[in-house]
């Protein structure tokens, strides 16, 4: 089943103007469902629904449409907000 990355990211800013203290646990269900993580690993290595967000938007370019080179520029473009995300899911997988 394709994923429609447009809809993600508008669930995503829907849940996390709910969210307060902790990622929502139907956000991390979302993210999980797409990914190789389950929703307690979701929510330990983003426990802030703001880093769900930024989760959800470096996923969407990685895998969208656009050329590898557009791709790497918008990550480049993005890398402060982008930063600890990666090295959350690095050391995940390292």
């Amino acid at each position: 089943m394709p994923v429609n990355w447009d809809d993600l990211a508008s669930d995503a800013d829907k849940e996390i103007d709910k969210a307060v203290e902790r990622t929502d646990a139907k956000l991390a269900s979302k993210i999980s469902s797409i990914t190789r993580l389950t929703d307690e690993e979701i929510q330990k290595l983003f426990p802030e629904p703001a880093d769900v967000k930024k989760l959800a938007e470096l996923m969407r370019i990685v895998n969208g449409a656009e050329a590898r080179n557009k791709k790497i520029n918008q990550i480049v473009n993005n890398s402060e907000a982008f930063a600890g995300i990666i090295l959350d899911l690095l050391k995940k997988f390292v």
